[in-house]
């Protein structure tokens, strides 16, 4: 896959509409993690230096089409400007009057945010009309937000089809790091899939095992897997009815060469909150009272084992109920063998998701993988093998 990069683009006296994820965690009027933030600075850098204009666009909360006060994108200029260290303007509609009044002011190296684009019912629609009001507004476009990628909104896709465009330094990193993983990966590979629910993860198993050599299976999805090779599960979280789709990966995974890891030993308890006390079983053996909540101390042991063989690793999804100690260990102690194996240069490792990016945080190990993305939907639509049509647009 190729994209157009800023390396692509002359930015001097032009209006660059950058396409940013700013969706971040506000409390009592604040920004209260600024890492969403912090990870586009280097696009809007780029583009200001280069004497650009960086008009950045962005949702925030979901309006659904209506103006909504409490998801103004206002309450994200102090931290954003405190982060760039430069003043940042802001427009009060993101197309219309108060947008060409922000842009026309603007000086080369300037930085202004519009408002809200989900403001607008045409920004989900993907409508023609609002598409071509925001791209009347600048001169280039530069989607910087993976993460937003899955979707074919306006902001995302329509925008990227009418003005010259290309990938911002984040969406590049993302894309360089996703296709080192499952694209053009280094073999053998390693897919580490956790999670609550088999159901919600069918496509994403179903495509796994025709690609990677390894397939780890971990958290409550375990529990149905184990279900469905006849093993009691007590009070476990699972999903008996998806027993048969269960097998049915088992055995596409048999035929394609890919070796499932299920857990070989279960840290059960007889209730579930922090602190409870825990006992270490085989996992054929978890008393009809209890609940598996994390992996034992000899699966981490043998997936370490995995990982040493494999050339390339990609993680979606916590092994057991990490938010609550004591269950948490199998995922911490499997992460940071997979950091030591990075750093030691032995394996490239990504991994993402909202739980996955805490779980990795919590162990100490995110700047410790080769490389970790904030993306949700859109990292696990990638690793399903779907077309984003956010990076669709945008290959040249």
């Amino acid at each position: 896959m190729t994209w157009k990069t800023l390396d692509d683009m002359d930015f001097a006296g032009k209006v660059a509409l950058v396409r940013v994820d700013l969706n971040v965690p506000v409390a009592d009027g604040r920004v209260t993690d600024s890492a969403r933030i912090e990870a586009v600075l280097p696009t809007i850098r780029e583009i200001t230096a280069a004497g650009g204009k960086a008009v950045l666009l962005a949702h925030f909360g979901r309006p659904k089409g209506a103006r909504m006060p409490d998801m103004s994108l206002q309450v994200v200029v102090p931290a954003l400007a405190a982060a760039l260290g430069a003043p940042v303007g802001f427009a009060e509609d993101c197309i219309g009057a108060p947008a060409k009044r922000a842009v026309a002011d603007m000086a080369p190296g300037a930085v202004v945010l519009l408002e809200n684009t989900r403001f607008h019912a045409g920004e989900e629609a993907n409508d023609a009309a609002f598409a071509a009001a925001l791209a009347a507004l600048g001169d280039v476009y530069v989607n910087d937000a993976f993460s937003a990628a899955h979707r074919a909104h306006a902001s995302t896709e329509g925008l990227a089809r009418l003005l010259p465009a290309c990938a911002g330094r984040l969406m590049e990193a993302e894309l360089k790091a996703l296709e080192a993983a499952l694209t053009r990966p280094e073999r053998p590979v390693v897919a580490v899939v956790g999670g609550a629910k088999v159901s919600t993860k069918i496509a994403l198993l179903e495509h796994l095992v025709a690609k990677v050599d390894h397939l780890v299976i971990g958290g409550g999805m375990a529990n149905t897997f184990l279900a469905a090779e006849g093993r009691e599960v007590g009070r476990s979280l699972c999903e008996h009815d998806m027993a048969e789709t269960a097998k049915v990966i088992l055995a596409a995974a048999t035929k394609a060469g890919c070796t499932v890891h299920l857990p070989g030993d279960v840290v059960v308890a007889r209730e579930f909150r922090a602190g409870a006390e825990a006992e270490t079983v085989a996992a054929d053996a978890c008393p009809a009272e209890a609940m598996i909540l994390d992996v034992g101390a000899a699966s981490v042991a043998d997936l370490t084992g995995v990982f040493g063989q494999c050339r390339t690793l990609i993680w979606n999804g916590p092994l057991g109920a990490f938010e609550t100690p004591p269950f948490d260990a199998g995922t911490v102690a499997a992460a940071q063998a997979v950091a030591a194996l990075t750093e030691a240069g032995r394996l490239v490792s990504v991994a993402g998701g909202g739980d996955t990016v805490a779980a990795l945080r919590k162990a100490g190990v995110a700047d410790r993988f080769s490389y970790v993305s904030t993306a949700g939907g859109a990292f696990l639509e990638w690793m399903e093998g779907r077309t984003l049509p956010g990076v669709a647009v945008l290959q040249g």
